[in-house]
């Protein structure tokens, strides 16, 4: 429900603030005090066109906010919104809060919840909390297009149709797959051949990880062998022992193991020296553990040419494959895994045709199958709203004939209907339009097509009384819908209006000029001009009691005290009806 709306300097508005009421809301006024101001403004909060024309003169932006109480209907559809569209969305919250800021650089913020978004978010939500409907282009009820998705919601077949939609979407996903192998067979062959050298590539190859760094080491070993054999060799031979100038061959070991000796017997007669003696003796078994490493490593060192060169041609073919398929041996294997992965898809594809033109003559056939019975149960349910219709319209005074009528179109590609292939989407096959003769022994027409604007407005007022029941959206906003309508079936009309508010639990905002239909509102709000610091200004005053009958009065054009008698009339005999 629309709770609040906060206006500022917006078209001659300069600030305005109304609460609304949760049933019937009557706004009345001169022509020109800006009730369609107001309408516009809402228009713009639900993502309607902005024009920087709309901004007050003298000002740089205007600024629109409304709060809206929500149904738990509402909280259902808005938190898909809320989610696509990644919008905060407080669980359980029972309000929300929408504006919408006009600057005159053309520039416009919209803001939910104070977070801001796209207008195309506005309108998504808008449709949810709020039809507007007006004369002429505005009326979306005249809008074929909308026919269809009213007729189900009127019979109950809105999620039979969703199933419907849900099983079109994935026979779209087969086809387009289809459609994708056909035309790239070409591009899929050239693809199989590129990833059939790749993967051979890499499995010829037999790279292991972590073998690019064990070559680089051999390599650098065989690289600088002849350094390794010098420097081995000398330590060896200090290590083994130096022929002195008397032909003495002298040993690191043999000086160290005397050396050791002399400490030994040194720590027999001082026992303070034993822990050197022990250190002297642990160094000696040391050296001659090293003079045997290297002993061994000295004797597996040798020139091996041919070796070298296998390993740098090794070591270039894996670099090769890294520039090739990825920055180390882990990524080129992992891209190996991957082409054989998606060349066993592609060498499947003729296969997957095949599966495909199965998938989807099974997907047309079952289709086929739910869109009739669909349409079947539509045709019953067009025959039943037809009568409400008309009924409802002879109450307000029209006798007119109204049909809905149903069409398809052939398609040798589409759905298979009995002996018959139809054009289909995710409604099925119907296509659906409201017709409406208005006059007796007139052909019947398409709603769009009806001149008389009284007509459009009791057409339009028939059809969302005979639809409020189903019609989930909270908050019903209706711009001069006695346009056309004289004060005879007014009444009529003010308490159609009044029973979409009451038993269909809408809440209902109408501008009107009528004061049979003013007089069936729960709360009354005058709309007039002032001037405030010489300029004028659009002010809106909630009506009480005597100012209610002074203003109905006035839309009598009766100002004594007998209009205010015809007044208190007209409110008298709307509370009789509403009990």
């Amino acid at each position: 429900m629309l709770q609040e709306l906060s206006i500022r300097d917006f078209a001659i508005i300069s600030e305005l603030d109304i609460e609304f009421g949760n049933g019937f809301n009557i706004l009345t006024g001169e022509t020109g005090a800006g009730k369609s101001i107001i309408l516009d403004a809402v228009s713009l909060i639900l993502g309607g066109r902005a024009d920087t024309g709309n901004i007050r003169a003298g000002q740089s932006k205007a600024l629109v906010e409304a709060t809206f109480t929500l149904t738990d209907q509402a909280k259902t559809e808005l938190k898909e919104i809320f989610e696509e569209n990644e919008l905060e969305d407080e669980d359980g919250a029972n309000e929300i809060m929408v504006s919408r800021e006009l600057r005159d650089s053309g520039r416009n913020v919209c803001r939910v919840n104070g977070s801001t978004t796209k207008t195309t978010v506005l309108r998504e939500i808008g449709d949810v909390l709020i039809g507007i409907h007006g004369q002429g282009e505005h009326l979306s009820l005249l809008k074929p297009k909308s026919h269809l998705p009213m007729l189900d919601s009127y019979a109950g077949l809105t999620e039979i149709q969703q199933a419907l939609a849900k099983d079109v979407r994935n026979l779209r996903k087969l086809e387009a797959e289809q459609k994708n192998l056909k035309e790239n067979e070409a591009a899929i062959a050239r693809r199989q051949e590129m990833l059939t050298h790749q993967v051979q590539e890499i499995s010829t190859a037999s790279i292991e990880i972590g073998e690019d760094e064990s070559i680089r080491q051999e390599r650098a070993k065989l690289a600088n062998i002849e350094s390794l054999i010098r420097s081995s060799s000398e330590a060896q031979t200090l290590l083994s022992g130096l022929e002195s100038s008397d032909g003495e061959v002298i040993s690191v070991s043999d000086m160290l193991g005397q050396a050791s000796a002399a400490m030994l017997a040194l720590a027999k007669l001082d026992e303070s020296q034993q822990e050197l003696s022990n250190r002297l003796e642990a160094a000696v078994a040391e050296v001659d553990d090293i003079g045997a490493t290297i002993r061994q490593y000295q004797e597996g060192l040798e020139h091996d040419p041919k070796r070298l060169t296998a390993l740098e041609e090794r070591l270039d073919l894996i670099n090769q494959l890294k520039r090739k398929y990825g920055s180390t041996i882990a990524d080129v294997i992992k891209s190996g895994e991957d082409g054989a992965v998606e060349l066993a898809k592609l060498e499947n594809s003729d296969k997957r045709l095949e599966e495909l033109d199965g998938l989807i003559e099974q997907g047309l056939r079952r289709i086929g199958r739910q869109a009739k019975q669909l349409s079947a149960k539509r045709k019953k349910a067009a025959q039943k709203l037809a009568k409400v219709v008309e009924s409802e319209l002879g109450d307000l005074k029209m006798t007119a004939r109204f049909e809905v009528a149903f069409s398809q179109e052939e398609d040798p590609a589409g759905i298979y209907i009995d002996e018959q292939r139809l054009a289909f989407d995710k409604n099925g096959f119907d296509k659906v339009e409201f017709l409406i003769s208005s006059n007796p022994g007139e052909p019947l027409k398409p709603m769009a097509k009806v001149a008389s604007g009284g007509e459009t407005a009791r057409i339009m007022l028939a059809l969302k009384t005979a639809l409020a029941k189903v019609d989930s959206t909270p908050t019903l906003i209706f711009d001069e819908i006695d346009q056309g309508i004289g004060g005879r079936i007014g009444a009529v009309v003010g308490e159609k209006l009044w029973s979409l508010s009451g038993k269909a639990g809408h809440q209902v905002i109408c501008v009107t000029h009528l004061p049979q239909m003013a007089g069936f509102g729960d709360v009354h709000f005058k709309v007039r001009k002032a001037e405030e610091n010489g300029r004028t200004t659009t002010v809106v005053t909630r009506l009480e009691n005597h100012e209610r009958i002074e203003e109905l009065a006035d839309m009598l054009g009766v100002k004594d005290d007998l209009g205010k008698v015809n007044a208190r009339s007209l409110l008298q005999e709307a509370l009789k009806v509403k009990g």
